[in-house]
């Protein structure tokens, strides 16, 4: 039977990487994920933070293996003991002009301009984006293996999910504030009821439309 990892193991663990950049010289090292390439609607976001060595933040993971609960607190602690942090994002209308790989990065560039001090590395979560600033390189599921990557992808995340929750105020019937954009079965029956809300992705909006084709065969 494996033992099951610590949350002070994990965080040892995942800080292996930044140590020996720092080792390096590099003194601020940004982690970098986004959040929300797959939805129907609403913007996808990034965040970058960096974190400080001396306050370590115990239970950092990948945000989509934690509850709402364990993110929002996470979320309130990177935010006052991390060196430095950054949000941005890319909305619909720019998904749809340029296509979500460059919108996303997109939202990572405007994520790490937000960064004071600037980082002097930084290390994406699978998806280099364009940026040049600075030494980059991706790593493999960043958000399990470096705490500053696991940092932003829980930024990203709760900053993406409680817009969605007012998103679903605003146009109400999609269930926005349940699925978070995401194309479930609640979410294509408010399609056909009401049709798109300026909140969609007009480019994602394919499947639905072929499926609207289908049915109506």
């Amino acid at each position: 039977m494996t033992l099951k990892e610590t949350p002070e193991a994990r965080y040892e663990r995942m800080s292996i990487k930044e140590t020996e950049l720092r080792q390096q010289g590099y003194q601020y090292i940004a982690g970098v994920d986004e959040a929300g390439r797959g939805p129907l609607a609403g913007p996808v976001f990034a965040a970058a933070v960096i974190l400080s060595p001396d306050r370590p933040i115990i239970g950092l993971n990948d945000s989509k293996k934690m509850t709402e609960k364990e993110r929002d607190r996470l979320y309130d602690l990177i935010k006052i003991e991390a060196e430095a942090w950054g949000i941005g994002y890319a909305t619909e209308k720019e998904i749809d002009e340029i296509n979500i790989l460059q919108a996303t990065r997109l939202a990572m560039r405007r994520a790490l301009s937000e960064l004071d001090p600037e980082p002097s590395y930084v290390l994406f979560d699978w998806i280099k984006s364009d940026y040049n600033a600075h030494p980059s390189e991706y790593i493999k599921k960043g958000d399990l293996n470096v705490n500053a990557i696991a940092a932003a992808s829980i930024l990203a995340k709760v900053e993406r999910d409680r817009l969605m929750i007012e998103l679903a105020k605003q146009y109400p019937g999609y269930g926005f504030e349940k699925n978070k954009g995401y194309g479930t079965k609640m979410h294509y029956s408010g399609l056909d009821q009401q049709g798109p809300c300026p909140a969609h992705r007009r480019s994602f909006l394919k499947k639905w439309q072929q499926r609207k084709n289908d049915f109506g065969k």
